[in-house]
């Protein structure tokens, strides 16, 4: 038997960008068809941490506050602790808050969350099927694509039935994780290097804070004479960790892998019980794709780009994936996008993608540095004044993974196609310290309005014209052109001085993602041409 189904979208893959995509294309109205070649349950959380800027579309999709209230304990610190075991020494403790107590920054209406991928993702689930728009399969797996025209056809197979499923789409994102499928039917590989080989334990256990004097952390690093060799870090605030393990390829991925003594040595303490629930080899990796897109196929997340995990950007730079390619798609849907828009999702993203690599990389670098451990386990003078310089080094180069806004918010488009550069100099692109600009390219800047909303709450269905004092520029010339080319444009007024300087001209045009694309204190000469542009026309 075959069952033939038709959507405008096909998004293959219902981890967290898959369904993101479902639910931006769903705030904009577009139906889509997910499918899933697994049945959907997240058993293992190998994401802890939402950041800023998907707290920000969160709040676009209106789930912010599900996220919020996940479940992750409000009172729980933290901090990242450097020792020798939970049982051994403590070489140095980076003091951090709480969810309750961490404020939000100046530069965004919303804070990081920590919320595992255990929670995370169903919460996602619950958002996809309340829009109503998306028709999930899962148990599915697509096994062949073909592209022919405005088309694409795809056959799937269902994985418990064997029923084969014959799929019509306009468009397809692949979302099938770092092993994708698409991408190697597609013939595109990934640029880049195995960083490292780790195994991932997972495991319960009850009340461990009291069974050590370390206090309770997100994470706890773990140095032998041999180095950092492992983190343990916490996954639900309460009894659920993950101890991970990095090594050489035949000690890590060994099939003699002894957990259970791993474990022992990371807790330093043989009467602590715990209960594994599983053991993962993994692959710590620095990879983008070459493409990002053949024909109307578009790669997003793990199946562009593998991020180590230091730092926390691959899920969240996926994500912004979501965001990038589905309002594209929305404008060649709607009539207004022009021939090169959807180019333009590998011109804007694939740069980004080695930004948040290379920032991971770094990060793992910082975590393990060349020092000499000789001496670190010894109960001895000498060996306390050991501890101290390696805890010391590592609070000195560790802190750009834990202190991420200057990736999480920073990242910028001003090479696109589709933005006007005006010749400003760049901000600085620090790994921790974020700059807010209107500078074309970049995320437009969040302030509180008169009314309590934020200026991100003005973007997402389409483009925003903002005019800051009387003296600002007339708006017919953008309005004029945007109603030609039937591109969606709204005129916003802001009276505040104060967000006028911070947006640093009197006209600013910020596109459907909340970045600026164009920016003057005077009209252009030709707002036709600017209008062309940005929507892939010129």
């Amino acid at each position: 038997m075959t069952v033939r189904l038709e959507s405008p979208v096909l998004i293959i893959g219902g981890g967290p960008v898959g369904l993101s995509c479902a639910i931006e294309l769903a705030w904009r109205g577009i139906d889509s068809l997910l499918v899933e070649k697994g049945d959907g349950v997240v058993r293992y959380s190998k994401m802890g941490g939402v950041a800023i800027r998907t707290m920000e579309f969160c709040r676009r999709w209106g789930m912010a506050d599900r996220v919020r209230g996940c479940g992750f304990p409000e009172d729980y610190p933290l901090n990242q602790v450097f020792c020798t075991s939970l049982g051994g020494h403590l070489l140095k403790t980076l003091p951090y808050p709480s969810m309750g107590e961490e404020p939000i920054p100046p530069q965004s209406p919303e804070r990081r969350q920590r919320c595992p991928q255990l929670w995370f993702d169903p919460v996602l689930v619950r958002v996809v099927r309340e829009t109503g728009k998306t028709t999930s399969r899962y148990n599915c797996e697509v096994e062949s694509l073909e592209q022919t025209g405005g088309e694409v056809r795809a056959v799937a197979r269902d994985v418990l039935t064997g029923e084969r499923v014959e799929i019509a789409s306009q468009y397809v994102i692949a979302c099938d994780g770092a092993g994708s499928g698409i991408r190697r039917a597609l013939g595109i590989p990934f640029e880049g290097e195995v960083l490292s080989y780790s195994t991932g334990i997972y495991f319960r256990t009850t009340g461990l804070v009291n069974y050590h004097d370390k206090g309770p952390a997100e994470r706890y690093m773990l140095i032998g004479t041999d180095g950092m060799w492992g983190n343990l870090t916490v996954v639900d605030g309460e009894s659920y960790w993950r101890l991970t393990v990095t090594g050489p390829k035949d000690k890590v991925e060994a099939t003699d892998f002894d957990a259970e003594a791993t474990l022992r040595r990371c807790l330093g303490n043989d009467s602590i019980p715990f209960e594994i629930d599983a053991v993962m080899p993994w692959r710590r990796s620095r990879l983008v794709a070459q493409r990002f897109a053949e024909g109307r196929v578009f790669l997003a997340g793990d199946a562009a780009h593998v991020t180590a995990p230091n730092g926390g950007y691959g899920m969240n730079t996926g994500i912004q994936d979501a965001v990038d390619i589905c309002w594209k798609i929305d404008a060649m849907m709607a009539g207004w996008g022009g021939a090169g828009l959807l180019a333009s999702y590998e011109a804007d993203r694939r740069p980004v993608a080695w930004r948040a690599v290379n920032a991971a990389a770094k990060n793992f670098a910082n975590v393990t540095p060349n020092l000499d451990y000789t001496g670190v386990l010894d109960e001895t003078s000498e060996g306390e004044k050991k501890r101290r310089e390696i805890g010391d080094a590592f609070d000195r180069s560790t802190r750009g993974e834990w202190e991420t806004l200057g990736v999480v918010l920073g990242y910028r488009y001003d090479t696109s196609p589709v933005v006007l550069a005006d010749g400003s100099p760049p901000t600085p692109d620090d790994p921790r310290e974020y700059v807010q600009t209107s500078r074309p390219g970049h995320r437009a800047p969040h302030a509180w309005l008169a009314d309590g909303r934020s200026t991100l709450d003005l973007f997402g269905k389409g483009y925003v014209l903002m005019r800051f004092g009387a003296d600002a520029p007339s708006p017919a010339p953008f309005a004029e052109a945007a109603k030609q080319r039937k591109l969606p444009l709204s005129v916003v007024d802001i009276a505040d001085p104060a967000i006028g300087r911070l947006y640093e001209r009197k006209m600013v045009l910020v596109r459907p993602d909340g970045h600026t694309v164009w920016r003057g204190d005077s009209a252009p000469p030709d707002a036709l041409a600017v209008i062309d542009t940005v929507r892939g026309a010129a």
